[in-house]
């Protein structure tokens, strides 16, 4: 099971992760944070709203006295727990003019000073866990609120940036590529020890791992450069056929965020030059896998990367860097970029493992029911806080998806 972290940890961390939210958006004007720029994503305020919805209803809704903010907001704030009730649907979530942001603010505020009133007195081991969970759910919606602004403010005709722009890092040759021999034979893979694991990540449980060698880094932009100049997306036999369909439908020439002449991208600092020794990121799994095929490798499976990983601590470019865009592997002669700079495919799909049981009541909807046509990735980005990562964390998306920051690394049967 996992270990709920001793309770004056948690009324710490509540402060930081809740005042975190807000600090992201401190760039942004009410304007900025009501877009939604596609079905997929959410507008900002959404995600302010939401993340405080979850704390009223899993933990103050636990106290039959307690009155909610506004019974409406349910409805509107509501993500996809259906045994909870309806909801708005998230396509039209930027319809939502009110309530504005300001009000969501103050929605914010109220919810925090009921949850401090909480905190200062009996808390069950039941609510603890539930604060840890909603924690770690605000964490993802920290990263969701930053690719999301990012794909809406991209797709203003002047791309303004989501902050006062920064000179790009000065960055020196790549690090030389080569395959690093993946252990082999019966492994163990899932969650265990002390902390915090969300529901998917357990039971831990054996696999069995081929004989395989996995890339030391990240693909590059420049690598990635070299599969569009060599016909990559031209070339039907590279991809699969959902892949090929995605390309032509989307007519997709290049990463997400490139511009057609392959020599910019839009980041969070604004339009940059394209910097060929960073990973290339915003890519599907699709591409991943075309890319993968075009360079004689392969994707690795999530097994085989948390194996490799469970070697390595938890430290590379997170949200706290303040980069907010991948970073050039640093030089080692190990593995590097396991964590952090972008969300590696795997070539695992995203389904239970073994004994897997979702959690009881209506957060149990949070992991298990999405276990159908998505794949996994792993490692967080540079959009992840740090402290939420760990080897056995997974994270899961449709394959044409592309507005995270994902990436790969390569593998390929020894």
């Amino acid at each position: 099971m996992n270990t709920v972290a001793t309770f004056d940890t948690l009324v710490r961390q509540y402060a930081g992760v809740r005042a975190q939210s807000l600090a992201l958006c401190a760039t942004l004007e009410a304007e900025d944070m009501v877009i939604q720029s596609m079905p997929g994503a959410s507008p900002a305020k959404w995600h302010l709203a939401h993340t405080t919805w979850f704390f009223e209803q899993f933990l103050l809704g636990r106290d039959p006295q307690y009155q909610p903010y506004n019974r409406d907001w349910a409805y509107l704030f509501n993500s996809y727990y259906q045994s909870i009730g309806p909801m708005h649907a998230r396509g039209q979530r930027g319809l939502l003019s009110r309530p504005t942001v300001a009000e969501i603010l103050r929605y914010r505020e109220a919810v925090d000073e009921h949850m401090q009133a909480l905190l200062d007195g009996e808390v069950d081991i039941t609510a603890q866990a539930l604060l840890q969970l909603g924690l770690n759910h605000e964490q993802q919606h920290q990263e969701l609120l930053l690719t999301d602004i990012k794909h809406a403010l991209w797709t203003h005709p002047l791309h303004p940036a989501f902050r006062p722009t920064r000179p790009p890092a000065a960055t020196a040759a790549a690090l030389p590529l080569h395959f690093l021999p993946g252990a082999e034979g019966l492994a163990e893979i899932g969650w265990q020890g002390q902390g915090f694991a969300f529901d998917n990540e357990t039971p831990r449980h054996k696999t069995w791992l081929a004989p395989h060698a996995l890339a030391n880094r990240l693909v590059t932009n420049g690598e990635y450069l070299e599969f569009i100049k060599a016909g990559g997306y031209r070339q039907p036999t590279l991809w699969l056929a959902e892949g090929w369909d995605a390309v032509r439908a989307g007519n997709w020439k290049h990463p997400l965020y490139w511009e057609d002449g392959l020599d910019a991208e839009y980041t969070l600092d604004g339009m940059q030059m394209l910097n060929p020794v960073l990973p290339v990121c915003h890519i599907s799994y699709f591409e991943a896998d075309a890319y993968a095929r075009w360079a004689e490798a392969r994707l690795p499976t999530e097994a085989e990367w948390e194996v490799l990983a469970s070697g390595h601590p938890v430290r590379g470019n997170f949200v706290e860097s303040g980069a907010l865009h991948p970073q050039a592997a640093p030089t080692e002669t190990s593995a590097v970029q396991l964590y952090g700079d972008v969300w590696e495919w795997t070539a695992s799909p995203y389904v239970n493992y073994p004994g897997y049981k979702p959690l009881a009541g209506a957060v149990g909807e949070y992991n298990g029911k999405f276990m159908a046509s998505q794949l996994v990735l792993r490692g967080g980005s540079c959009a992840t806080p740090q402290d939420h990562l760990r080897p056995s964390y997974r994270n899961f998306f449709y394959p044409a998806d592309r507005w995270q920051f994902m990436g790969l690394r390569l593998g390929r049967d020894a």
